[in-house]
């Protein structure tokens, strides 16, 4: 028998989790796939959002570099391909790989400044990335290359279809959250967190501080990355424009709109984000000066996110009961 959680918020994510797992097959019931393709996106989204959750909430660094990895695991889904090597474990491989090397270049310079210069650092080194993309014309520059085949599979992993695709994408999703819990609540995420609220008293005790926030930086990159390589499967078309500091702004405000250092904030941030955008462009032109303000008036006012007026449901809850 499959416990029931015991806090309203609780309840509320399983439903959640209920609902991504069969939305497939309601899309499918009321013939919309459409809202299919719509959830995959947001899903995506939602890996990358967790995976800068563990340095940003966790860990108390504020990347604006992070869609750097988006990228990285997007192009090595489509420069293989366009030389027509499809292995989905190679393409696996090299996004993790590359993204592990690139974050532990890059964040072993952008950890040793603090605040406002690491989030610039950050910031140079993904446009870096961005301008030296755009410059490969072999690989379609600011025209973008198509990926003309989804990553190849063994037939009970194959992500040929939509649906297939989706559950990629889903599987993905539970093991970042599932992997996030597990290292936030282990030795090695007590450090991390007690780092961010005081450094130097986890140094006096002993903590080579440096070496646990790169050693997590690196590990939020290849989560992120894992996130690209879907990405780039689900749209069949990749631009540099994938990896530009806009998107990891975008990020950033996934993270506050759900709830900042909590397990289930990026999932409701991205997915509030990902309809809230749909709804409001469908609707006018002007959407992005209406989406600004609410996003404005939601960091003033929304303290602690989705997740933090879930969190005073919970409270409200307990008092009664």
């Amino acid at each position: 028998m499959i416990p029931v959680p015991a806090t309203v918020s609780g309840r509320i994510y399983a439903l959640l989790l209920l609902i991504l797992a069969l939305a497939p097959f309601l899309f499918e019931w009321v013939n919309q796939p459409f809202y299919l393709d719509l959830l995959s996106r947001a899903l995506i989204l939602c890996i990358a959002a967790i995976s800068l959750n563990l340095i940003l909430g966790f860990g108390g660094m504020v990347s604006l570099g992070h869609a750097a990895y988006i990228g990285i695991g997007a192009y090595c889904v489509g420069i293989p391909s366009y030389y027509d090597y499809y292995s989905g474990w190679l393409h696996l491989a090299l996004a993790l790989s590359v993204s592990a090397i690139f974050a532990l270049v890059t964040g072993a310079i952008s950890l040793r400044t603090r605040g406002v210069y690491f989030i610039m650092i950050t910031m140079a080194f993904t446009q870096m990335l961005y301008f030296i993309f755009l410059s490969l014309e072999e690989y379609g520059a600011d025209d973008g290359l198509v990926i003309y085949s989804r990553s190849e599979f063994p037939a009970w992993l194959s992500m040929d279809s939509s649906m297939s695709l989706y559950y990629w994408i889903f599987a993905v999703l539970l093991f970042a959250l599932f992997f996030t819990h597990r290292l936030v609540h282990s030795r090695f995420g007590r450090v991390i967190v007690g780092s961010k609220f005081n450094e130097q008293r986890m140094q006096t005790l002993g903590f080579n501080t440096y070496r646990y926030r790169l050693t997590c930086y690196v590990i939020s990159a290849m989560i992120c990355s894992v996130a690209g390589m879907l990405f780039g499967n689900f749209t069949g078309f990749i631009s540099p424009d994938i990896m530009g500091w806009t998107r990891s702004g975008e990020l950033i405000f996934m993270v506050i709109i759900g709830g900042v250092a909590t397990l289930f904030g990026p999932l409701v941030g991205t997915i509030a984000f990902a309809l809230l955008e749909e709804f409001l462009s469908a609707i006018t032109v002007y959407w992005h000066l209406i989406f600004g303000i609410l996003l404005v008036a939601l960091v003033l006012f929304g303290k602690g996110g989705i997740h933090g007026w879930l969190s005073r449901l919970d409270r409200r809850d307990a008092d009664h009961g």
